[in-house]
């Protein structure tokens, strides 16, 4: 799933890759606005709140949403970062890493919520700062690993794309290629389970409380094991004979 770069991957992996992030990105979100009431997984919402705050001359929240912004942005920024920096070692390596920093945040998230946050105004922001972090650092990852066709905090423009893509595919004048097909099956792929991952993190925090941040991470896990697994299964069954 993290082996492949654009060009090389097939609509399985993208599919996957689309699949898990989207649901991680679901989760995060519908968590962050139960827990933090702020959403965590994009910034445009929080780009109109920038915009009316300066035009209320609100500076302390000013300086909140503009801080809010940066870290998604950062975050975006260090994942391309870490990969360019890694890319000679190994795509599955430089791909991982960001990844593995995304779960190690989470768990510290998880960890704080749990024994720490009192739901302090500056906790609450310091906090949704840190998970926008780990949504920019997926965010540009997955972007980067499909080639800009998947975005998985990025509905807007996924429901954008996917209205165009159908718009041709039903167009009696549109070549109906497959292509077109497959990316109309990833787009509803980030959708579907943006929604499911949203609606089991608002099941699960019900349930459990800020451990839901224990869970998230676990789908990141699955992302990294997945392409080692064969290879780890391998050595083990070797070892045995």
């Amino acid at each position: 799933m993290l082996r492949e770069i654009p060009g090389q991957r097939s609509l399985k992996k993208n599919l996957m890759l689309a699949s898990s992030t989207a649901s991680v990105a679901g989760m995060t979100n519908v968590v962050g606005v139960i827990a933090f009431l702020s959403f965590v997984s994009n910034i445009t919402g929080h780009v109109a709140t920038l915009a009316g705050k300066i035009t209320e001359q609100n500076m302390a929240e000013v300086y909140t949403v503009a801080y809010w912004l940066f870290m998604f942005f950062f975050g975006a920024f260090v994942s391309n970062f870490i990969v360019r920096s890694f890319d000679y070692k190994s795509t599955y390596f430089a791909h991982g890493m960001p990844v593995l920093l995304e779960i190690v945040i989470l768990l510290g998230v998880a960890i704080y919520g749990n024994d720490v946050y009192n739901g302090s105004e500056f906790q609450r922001e310091a906090v949704t700062g840190a998970v926008l972090f780990c949504m920019g650092l997926q965010n540009g990852l997955v972007s980067r690993i499909s080639g800009g066709l998947i975005k998985t905090s990025h509905l807007t423009g996924m429901v954008t794309d996917l209205a165009s893509e159908l718009s041709e595919l039903v167009h009696p004048h549109a070549e109906k290629t497959r292509a077109l097909k497959e990316k109309i099956y990833i787009r509803l792929t980030v959708i579907g389970f943006f929604i499911a991952g949203g609606i089991l993190g608002g099941l699960l925090f019900n349930l459990i409380g800020m451990a839901t941040f224990f869970v998230i991470p676990l789908v990141l896990i699955t992302i990294l094991l997945y392409d080692v697994y064969p290879v780890i299964l391998h050595r083990m069954l070797k070892s045995f004979k």
